[in-house]
């Protein structure tokens, strides 16, 4: 296991694929961990470097404050500037674009290209993460795992055996770390930002997704010039778990265009 030290503790990384090589850096959603993209990166292509880590208070990475998107975006730019050691290509979903979308505009500088996931410039209220927060005080995570679960899955994906996984890593999240970075969600508005990036964008979306609907990421993506928006038709708010392959073919020759 490898980890960055950073000044709250640990950042816990994984990072797969041939020295030297180009890096992907992947962010992933609320309430999941490095092993979001563990279905996905064997399809990718295999000359690239993938960069994945868990956020701060999730996984085996310790909590900051972490109540922030700037302090998520912190940790992703010391990633890269000292795993990476230069640009990468940055592949964000839920949260996870959001940060991307955060690093996007604070240091262009670091990014060769950016994949937005199943994300928007904002997400949800700070009235209905509220009240998200208030539900996981009141009765913890599990209490509102089977809500998540419609949310993030289709129906054929919810009746297969592999669900009860994805509903415990979610339950089994800490909840402090959960809690801030809902806290950050509430606060976060990337629209003025995210208009005002220039440079080569992929925006994808599934059409089952319950939790950012594909009108709402279709709108980010009209934010930025010239960015490539994409549906992964029956996929929810995971594609690359539940549609790895659709998710691999529309990812792999973005990938290829933007790593030269």
């Amino acid at each position: 296991m490898q980890v960055l030290t950073r000044p709250y503790g640990a950042l816990h990384y994984r990072i797969d694929g041939p020295e030297g090589a180009p890096i992907v850096l992947f962010a992933n959603s609320l309430g999941t961990d490095l092993r979001l993209w563990d279905a996905l990166i064997p399809l990718l292509p295999s000359g690239l470097r993938y960069l994945r880590y868990d956020k701060q208070g999730h996984g085996l990475s310790d909590l900051g404050a972490g109540d922030r998107i700037e302090d998520h975006a912190a940790d992703a730019i010391a990633l890269i500037e000292t795993v990476a050691g230069g640009p990468v290509i940055f592949v964000g979903l839920s949260i996870g674009g959001l940060i991307a979308q955060a690093v996007a505009s604070r240091r262009p500088d670091l990014l060769r290209a950016l994949v937005l996931s199943n994300t928007a410039a904002r997400l949800g209220t700070a009235e209905s993460w509220q009240q998200r927060i208030d539900a996981i005080r009141a009765g913890g995570l599990a209490s509102i795992a089977a809500g998540i679960m419609d949310r993030w899955f289709g129906p054929a994906f919810r009746a297969t055996p592999e669900l009860a996984l994805w509903r415990n890593m979610l339950a089994r999240s800490p909840a402090e770390g959960y809690v801030a970075a809902c806290t950050a969600l509430s606060q976060a508005d990337q629209t003025q930002a995210t208009a005002a990036l220039r440079l080569p964008a992929l925006v994808i979306a599934g059409d089952s997704d319950g939790a950012s609907p594909a009108d709402v990421v279709r709108a980010t993506a009209a934010l930025i010039p010239g960015a490539d928006f994409r549906i992964i038709p029956g996929a929810g708010h995971l594609p690359c778990i539940e549609q790895p392959a659709a998710y691999a073919a529309i990812l792999t020759p973005f990938l290829e265009r933007h790593s030269q």
